[in-house]
């Protein structure tokens, strides 16, 4: 008998079942889901794909409905708000159904980047010293907080907020840029020092034996000065702008004790903030080999052609093994033993 999947997604991102093209990628905004939902036909589970919006009740029944052995969660949020990702997988522990990815507790720690900043400090991992900026409450800069610093959403990602004017040298700008998050983005705006350096990124996955993947290095190969480029949404998004910079993502050619360090510094990382089932970190190392983490990303995209993907492939994961090896994660972790 087949195992049975339910691939849950957002309503919005509800993939197409037939084949798509390499050529034709690009026109879709479901690609992870797509890619997901194939690898697990491939693997000859039994999937059902449920598009969620805002309402639990239509989950529960369709999990009476399926009655899925485990659900693959796609999920970065629930009814619009991305701060609601954990209420998701919380609603799945109550019903008792296995599922893939980070924890609640994982979520609810990672999405607030300065309780997870505050975790790191506690735990001696380098983090840029940093902070935050609540909306409708005048602070002043700490002194400690010294130029140049950049300006982050507190709870938002895929570069939500972040541009080049995110990182500013005075406090004029500095308050321009903590008032555009905390009005135009309804967010408290985190505020940490700008280190200057390339960006690296270093994919994990364990619930209790954890494994890095390679170090994944992002590239501005067309950038006068490189060390003081960010990844904004521009850089993520717009093709022009990435072909004008040359921006790109390889396995980094570092020496083999930077390298280690590194992903010693990320598993450190990854327990001390409760992550399981996978994730990715995003850190900047100086060019005199200091390390530092920005923020942590449980459940990272899982597109076939993503960073995290393509650094598991370099060690021999196909797609297709990475997917299978997500969901023996997922079977095997349970939250009541933590």
């Amino acid at each position: 008998m087949k195992q049975k999947v339910l691939l849950l997604v957002h309503k919005e991102f509800v993939p197409k079942e037939e084949k798509i093209q390499e050529n034709q990628r690009h026109q879709f905004n479901f690609m992870t889901e797509y890619d997901v939902l194939q690898a697990l036909k491939d693997l000859k589970y039994d999937v059902n794909v449920f598009g969620l919006d805002n309402n639990l009740n239509e989950l529960k029944e369709k999990i009476e409905e399926f009655k899925p052995h485990i659900v693959f969660n796609l999920m970065e949020g629930f009814d619009g708000l991305s701060i609601l990702d954990h209420n998701v997988v919380s609603f799945l522990e109550l019903l008792k159904i296995p599922y893939t990815g980070c924890s609640p507790r994982g979520l609810m720690i990672a999405r607030d980047k300065a309780l997870a900043k505050k975790i790191m400090t506690y735990h001696r991992l380098p983090t840029p010293k940093f902070f935050v900026f609540p909306k409708n409450k005048k602070m002043k800069r700490p002194k400690n907080l010294t130029f140049p610093l950049i300006v982050k959403c507190l709870r938002e990602e895929s570069s939500t907020g972040i541009s080049q004017a995110s990182i500013v040298h005075n406090d004029e700008k500095l308050q321009e840029r903590i008032e555009f998050i905390n009005r135009s983005l309804a967010d408290d705006a985190l505020v940490e020092e700008f280190i200057p350096g390339k960006e690296y990124y270093v994919g994990l996955y364990g619930n209790y034996q954890i494994k890095a993947l390679p170090v994944w290095e992002l590239k501005f190969e067309k950038s006068t000065e490189p060390s003081k480029e960010i990844y904004s949404a521009r850089a993520k998004y717009n093709m022009k702008y990435r072909k004008e910079k040359g921006i790109t993502s390889e396995k980094a050619q570092l020496p083999s004790e930077l390298t280690n360090k590194i992903q010693q510094i990320c598993k450190r990382t990854y327990k001390a903030l409760h992550l399981n089932g996978y994730a990715r970190l995003d850190l900047r190392v100086t060019d005199d080999g200091k390390v530092y983490i920005l923020e942590a990303n449980p459940n990272p995209n899982l597109e076939s052609d993503d960073e995290f993907a393509l650094s598991a492939q370099n060690l021999k994961l196909s797609y297709k093994k990475l997917i299978k090896k997500i969901l023996t994660l997922g079977f095997t972790w349970s939250s009541y033993e933590h």
